[in-house]
């Protein structure tokens, strides 16, 4: 999990990097073309059909506009704010989903996690500032970001087990193609040349992109959910070092407050998760 908060850190910075010269479109086209050949050739080695029909189904189709809107939000957010924001921000994700798994899939959800879910969105609050002269209203881009992904994720729950990682991560990266070449048809974007420097930029987005991606879905499906996920935190940690090194951003006191109040948030509601979990467990081993 570290590895792969790491790797999409990186490939943050690369897309911020390319989005001094490049449309959001055309950055969405290049990661999603090169990164999803990766995971079609992944696939095509281990027998799997890219066109079978269980593969392309309607929950499927729906994750990957949910996959494409949110990397949409995503990369603008990544041109118009600090990295370190942005990625404050999108620490909300895991409360966001705790919270439409309650409201959306029936998940039982306890008045603890329902405080610490409010009081992670109170941190939310304290980093953006609404009413406030600092605030900025591009950070709404990584609120879209942050309720598609949920959507994203709420819908990957109800996947059947017969779908390969390879395939939902090919899918995933091309959805970026088609939300590209959407937003560039619709927009004044244009599609440029790239000189050296960008095409780096576009292979190191694509690799830090794909350990990424791989990472974060053996450790989900290897780790114990409870002791892996609190390790996605450090993807803040990450950002305020590449932040600081690369753009010289210096997130301020208010953002690092409410930081701090939604992984303290967010690491409770996993830990209170695994305890009634395991409480469970325990109850039905000794009945």
């Amino acid at each position: 999990m570290l590895i792969a908060m790491a790797g999409f850190t990186m490939e943050d910075l690369f897309m911020k990097k390319l989005s001094v010269n490049l449309s959001t479109g055309q950055i969405l086209i290049t990661l999603g073309f090169g990164s999803s050949l990766v995971f079609a050739l992944m696939a095509k080695s281990k027998g799997y059909k890219l066109t079978a029909k269980i593969f392309w189904s309607k929950g499927m189709l729906i994750r990957q506009f949910a996959e494409g809107i949110a990397a949409i939000a995503f990369i603008t957010s990544l041109t118009l704010i600090p990295l370190s924001t942005v990625a404050a921000v999108f620490q909300a994700t895991p409360l966001v989903i705790t919270m439409g798994a309650a409201l959306f899939l029936g998940e039982a959800v306890g008045w603890r996690r329902w405080l610490a879910i409010i009081v992670g969105l109170i941190g939310v609050l304290i980093i953006i500032r609404p009413g406030l002269n600092s605030f900025d209203p591009n950070v709404g881009y990584v609120l879209i970001a942050v309720l598609f992904v949920t959507v994203r994720d709420l819908i990957t729950r109800k996947l059947p087990m017969n779908v390969p990682s390879t395939i939902v991560s090919f899918q995933a990266f091309a959805s970026l193609i088609i939300a590209g070449g959407i937003l560039i048809f619709l927009s004044d974007q244009k599609i440029v040349g790239l000189d050296k420097n960008q095409i780096y930029f576009v292979l190191g987005g694509i690799i830090f992109g794909v350990i990424g991606y791989y990472c974060i879905v053996a450790s989900t499906r290897i780790g114990e959910a409870g002791v892996v996920t609190p390790f996605r935190y450090s993807r803040l940690l990450f950002a305020i070092i590449i932040g600081f090194l690369f753009f010289n951003e210096r997130p301020d006191f208010l953002t690092l407050l409410g930081a701090s109040i939604v992984i303290m948030t967010g690491i409770y509601t996993v830990l209170r998760e695994r305890h009634l979990a395991r409480r469970s467990r325990a109850k039905m081993f000794n009945n």
